[in-house]
């Protein structure tokens, strides 16, 4: 059953610059606010952002576009630097089924020892994930199957040397 129509509230949390702790985002945000202090905020965020997220965040953060960057207080930049590392968003729903990702084709599995991942036809090659003929449902089972059949080819490759 899906969590939003059983009553539960779902937000998911993106922390959109995982590189960065907050001291150096917020040393970022000052040296690119300083080089760039005479354009507009709007701009200067397509520098960290994908372009079509530069607006959602002026909305979110109440931060004007039209905002000199060498004019951004201390109050819009920590507004700015908590949205970066904490951006929410509400799950309200989900696509259906029919619209589902779907891969098909690949190695037949058949041709592959499952104890190894090792090719039955050609010696030395180690054969995995998304080039496997494994057809599931989304939602995790494919990253699953890469991650497990990786791990295991891995292992195994690393040890025929």
């Amino acid at each position: 059953m899906d969590a939003v129509h059983a009553g539960h509230r779902v937000i998911l949390a993106v922390d959109l610059k995982p590189a960065l702790d907050e001291q150096k985002l917020d040393a970022r945000l000052l040296r690119d606010f300083a080089a760039r202090s005479k354009e507009e905020l709007g701009s200067v965020l397509r520098g960290l952002l994908p372009r079509e997220m530069v607006p959602v965040c002026l909305r979110d953060t109440g931060i004007p576009a039209s905002c000199l960057a060498g004019r951004v207080s201390a109050q819009q930049r920590r507004r700015l630097r908590t949205w970066l590392k904490d951006f929410r968003l509400r799950v309200t729903g989900h696509r259906p089924f029919s619209e589902a990702i779907i891969t098909a084709g690949g190695v037949d599995t058949r041709e592959v020892d499952p104890r190894t991942m090792e090719s039955r036809k050609t010696k030395g090659l180690f054969i995995a994930g998304e080039l496997l003929d494994i057809q599931a449902d989304t939602g995790g089972y494919n990253l699953q199957a890469a991650f497990s059949t990786g791990w295991l080819a891995g292992r195994c490759a690393a040890k025929r040397q």
